[in-house]
């Protein structure tokens, strides 16, 4: 064992909690999952391949969403059966896993797309003005004209914003799923005003067309553009990972087990133990198993996959019939979208569309935050020699914090040089799917070789994760040799 690393214990024997709540009581991880995934791919990915193109590829949104929800219950079933966090899991199979994942963790989300694009979004409901005060400057950069209309200020309006949420109250978890749980009912009620302000019959019927057009790819599309379009119809990347996080908070299974994480700056935190549990196979930890599980499943039927595909498909909806196939600004979609309303529906419309904005974008602010905090204090708490001279929470303070102060300053470097939020995204995307190519087969693995026989998955489970292994890691394939043959061609 490497000095570097903290040795893992193996898993202490304990009984699967008894599951007494209902099911309605126990609601939201999911919903936490749905605030990521109602999010840039949304609202800004997945609309602009519509304006350009139509609805012809649509059957890849719903397909994301699709495979995601099958992702999403392995890790579920993970940590309902173990009490412990997938990262964790990875790390029993190869410790390097501890820095493979910290890096693509960072590279994934270390832009703050999401953050620019929410304060465009703020910037344009509260000013009706969602345009940058830039100008060029004389070395080729760019200089503000008035710094609170800079995307640097409004980032750093939103960044306050989650600041407040994550470390107001005692609980973090209580905070988020609060939050977004109400971030989304303004979304959906929003949406579905704007799907009847402005959809007509031919609208739907080419949505449903492009629902049913398993395969196709517009001329234009790119191999890279596809997959990017695919990891982003849902949480997407390590975000799917996350759940484990909120299934341990709410104390589902194994995670009734484990202290939720409480806020540093309110008192002393409950120490949380690095590793989890393992239940012997009798029949009644058996029968508390299948209790459990069956409420994972229902959170991710219900909460991701239906009201995901729902939302995501009134977001392609609301593009297709007013936008299509006009393509404007882009930095400026959700404007651009505003304004078409304001034509159709006046300032009524473009408000409404604007809160959704604001509602979606925010979220998936906020649980990425929380998400990204969790991930890499957890990795480094549990495998990094020394790190458990202090606790977890206190790690997580100094993660956000560190990301909330970069994000900030990035912003207002990437402002500088003139760099659009569509680039962040589409490169924590890209990033994210090469992730998925790695930990999707890795979590059937982990599920199979140390779960108890009567948790492990069955062929319905094993073998929707075998199609999401061949179309991420075939999509990542494909990806590598499309970006080394452009490389080729061009330097030829």
């Amino acid at each position: 064992m490497s000095p570097l690393f903290h040795p893992l214990d193996d898993f202490a024997p304990a009984d699967l909690p008894e599951k007494t709540k209902p099911n309605w009581k126990l609601m939201g991880p999911g919903a936490i999952l749905v605030g990521l995934a109602i999010g840039a791919g949304e609202i800004i990915i997945w609309p602009r391949i519509v304006a350009e193109y139509g609805a012809s590829m649509v059957w890849a949104a719903v397909l994301g969403v699709f495979l995601q929800m099958w992702i999403n219950l392995e890790v579920g079933r993970w940590t309902i059966a173990t009490g412990e966090t997938v990262f964790t899991g990875f790390c029993r199979v190869w410790r390097g896993f501890a820095h493979v994942f910290i890096l693509l963790t960072l590279f994934s989300w270390i832009a703050p797309g999401w953050g620019q694009a929410s304060g465009l979004a703020v910037k344009a409901l509260l000013t009706n003005d969602p345009y940058w005060h830039m100008e060029p400057g004389a070395n080729g950069g760019y200089v503000a004209i008035d710094f609170l209309g800079t995307k640097t200020f409004w980032t750093m309006v939103t960044f306050v914003g989650v600041t407040l949420v994550l470390f107001g109250p005692k609980l973090v978890y209580k905070s988020v799923e609060r939050t977004i749980e109400a971030l989304i009912i303004v979304v959906v009620v929003g949406l579905v005003v704007v799907a009847i302000a402005v959809g007509t019959a031919e609208a739907w019927t080419e949505l449903g067309r492009g629902v049913v057009n398993v395969g196709y790819r517009e001329p234009g599309m790119t191999v890279k553009a596809l997959f990017i379009a695919l990891v982003f119809a849902g949480a997407g990347g390590t975000a799917n990972l996350f759940y484990t996080f909120y299934l341990r908070d709410k104390h589902i299974g194994m995670g009734a087990r484990v202290p939720a994480m409480q806020n540093p700056l309110r008192g002393r935190a409950e120490k949380i133990p690095a590793t989890g549990f393992r239940f012997g196979d009798t029949d009644e930890n058996r029968r508390r198993f299948t209790a459990w599980w069956q409420f994972v499943k229902l959170d991710q039927i219900f909460f991701y996959w239906l009201l995901n595909t729902f939302t995501i498909l009134l977001f392609i909806f609301g593009a297709l019939a007013v936008l299509h196939p006009k393509v404007l600004g882009k930095d400026t979609l959700i404007w651009d979208q505003v304004q078409i309303l304001g034509e159709v529906w006046g300032r009524p419309g473009q408000i409404i569309f604007l809160l959704v904005g604001v509602a979606t974008l925010f979220s998936t602010q906020l649980a990425l935050i929380d998400g990204v905090g969790r991930s890499l204090a957890d990795i480094v708490y549990t495998n990094f020699t020394g790190a458990r001279k202090r606790d977890i929470s206190w790690w997580y303070l100094v993660i956000v914090g560190c990301w909330i102060v970069f994000g900030c300053a990035l912003t207002g470097v990437m402002e500088y040089w003139g760099v659009t939020n569509l680039g962040f995204l589409f490169n924590a995307a890209y990033i994210g799917g090469f992730a998925m190519a790695i930990y999707v087969p890795l979590m059937l693995y982990i599920n199979l070789r140390y779960l108890p026989k009567s948790a492990r998955p069955g062929a319905v489970c094993t073998t929707m994760m075998i199609v999401a292994t061949l179309v991420y890691g075939g999509f990542a394939i494909c990806c590598v040799y499309w970006e080394l043959a452009s490389r080729l061609i061009a330097s030829n």
